[in-house]
């Protein structure tokens, strides 16, 4: 048993460890430079958040102990119960949790409170894992590919249930961790157009030239163009291209001189070229029984019909919050007062670090307490203020090389089971770190998901911690076998 144990610890990735350590040490430095009060300034008092992150660091210290001394098979066998689990409490949240902040996804356990969100990461990616690492196992069959989606998606719509969005856009990421095993990567670029789609029509929504719509027009050029190379690329003949140019620029030309005499929806004329480039597609599919075409012809056919659905999904289904927050975010508003001032107060706390900051406890605009959530999701304006750009740059440079690592650690493993989880880690590490970063810095919407390892809280460190652990543990393995 002793010889067993000290392999293991030999066995450890330690580079990732050390990785781990720089980032709760930072992270914690950071907590203090945001949560410090002038009148209280014993960092190391528990009735204050660094002193409870330090707290939460410590029995975080014992979660990794007790991670690497289970068993070493204890993940795999008990992976579909983990996750039973956490649904479990997940669907408690629900019904039990009380409001906070519009949300019901803290479950109150007297003085504790635990977001169970945080540990469905692990508990989804285990799953997935497992199920996905199987014998003879393949994506690309239907059965599969809809279980495998069920299994992320389950919690997806648990934490929407609180009414959580960041939370659940984060499972997301397993679209990676499928690309990677196997999934056509037309999947990534369906979800790709649908973003660009999205955005290019909310963008020029109330932009007009004459009766034309210029967000709808500008979407259905790029479906229109989107679909000639797809079709290029399944094999159509070269005069193929010349003949949508042809007839595209033969449309506009003629709608621009009718124009001249009564008003013309270039929209519709472009609408127009889609149908009938569709018609021919499903000629090709008939005539060459090649399904490819009749795939490229849907794939068209629908970008048309969720462009019409844009502003019914955006006026009807998203909450007023999340639609003021993307009209911000896309500059159709300026709401400094409101949904922007979080953004706006950031950018002002990181713009005045410079280049190298103000000093560890210096920032004005933390101490003053000016950004909302400045030590839980708007962390990095702590650390831009503090440490200025070369700091904001280490801690970006850090988390890049920590999740490099991690893919690379991914790649060694020798069972699919370990492969595929460690890819689900570098996955949600990966969307944590753009997505907080980029809404800190107002290049995307205010969703509210903690920069990992930085952003104060219990259920999102020791979450973190088991998502990374776990894989750790899945690693050491290689070199126990």
């Amino acid at each position: 048993m002793y010889t067993r144990k000290r392999n293991l610890w030999k066995s450890i990735d330690w580079i990732t460890i050390l990785f781990y350590a720089m980032m709760v040490i930072a992270g914690w430095f950071s907590i203090c430079g945001a949560s410090y009060e002038f009148d209280n300034t014993n960092l190391f008092n528990l009735a204050a958040r660094p002193g409870l992150q330090l707290l939460w660091i410590g029995l975080s210290v014992g979660l990794i102990f007790i991670i690497m001394m289970l068993d070493k098979d204890f993940f795999d066998i008990f992976a579909y119960l983990i996750y039973f689990i956490i649904i479990l409490l997940l669907i408690a949240t629900i019904f039990l949790a009380p409001e906070i902040k519009g949300s019901r996804s803290w479950l109150v356990l007297g003085p504790i409170r635990l977001q169970p969100a945080e540990f469905a990461k692990f508990a989804t990616a285990l799953a997935v894992a497992k199920f996905m690492s199987q014998y003879n196992f393949k994506l690309n069959t239907f059965k599969n590919f809809i279980i495998t989606l069920l299994l992320i998606f389950l919690p997806v719509i648990c934490i929407l249930l609180q009414k959580e969005t960041g939370s659940a856009l984060v499972y997301l990421a397993f679209f990676l961790v499928l690309y990677r095993e196997g999934m056509s990567g037309k999947v990534l670029l369906i979800g790709f157009c649908a973003v660009l789609f999205f955005v290019t029509n909310m963008k020029f929504s109330e932009a007009t030239v004459g009766i034309t719509p210029i967000g709808e027009l500008l979407v259905t050029i790029m479906i229109l163009v989107i679909t000639t190379l797809l079709t290029l690329s399944a094999g159509a003949k070269k005069y193929f291209m010349y003949s949508i140019c042809g007839i595209t620029a033969f449309a506009f030309l003629s709608g621009y001189l009718i124009s001249l005499l009564i008003p013309v929806n270039f929209f519709w004329i472009g609408m127009g070229i889609i149908l009938l480039l569709c018609c021919y597609l499903f000629y090709e599919a008939i005539h060459s029984w090649t399904m490819k075409y009749a795939l490229i012809a849907f794939f068209a056919l629908s970008s048309l019909l969720f462009l019409f659905s844009i502003e019914y999904v955006f006026n009807n289904v998203l909450e007023p919050h999340q639609q003021v927050r993307i009209k911000v975010s896309l500059g159709l508003e300026d709401d400094p007062s409101g949904a922007g001032y979080n953004v706006n107060q950031s950018k002002i706390a990181i713009g005045s670090g410079g280049m190298t900051g103000k000093g560890f406890l210096n920032g004005t605009q933390t101490k003053l307490k000016y950004v909302p959530e400045q030590d839980t999701d708007f962390i990095f304006c702590t650390v831009g203020e503090e440490q200025g750009f070369i700091g904001s740059s280490l801690v970006i440079i850090l988390f890049g090389a920590f999740i490099v690592r991690l893919i690379l650690l991914a790649e060694r493993q020798e069972t699919d089971f370990a492969r595929i989880y460690g890819y689900s880690v570098a996955s949600i590490f990966l969307f944590h770190l753009i997505i907080n970063i980029g809404m800190v810095l107002g290049l995307t919407p205010v969703i509210g998901i903690p920069l990992p390892f930085f952003s104060y809280g219990g259920s999102s460190l020791w979450g973190f911690t088991f998502l990374l652990f776990i894989f750790l543990r899945l690693d050491s393995l290689r070199k126990e076998r």
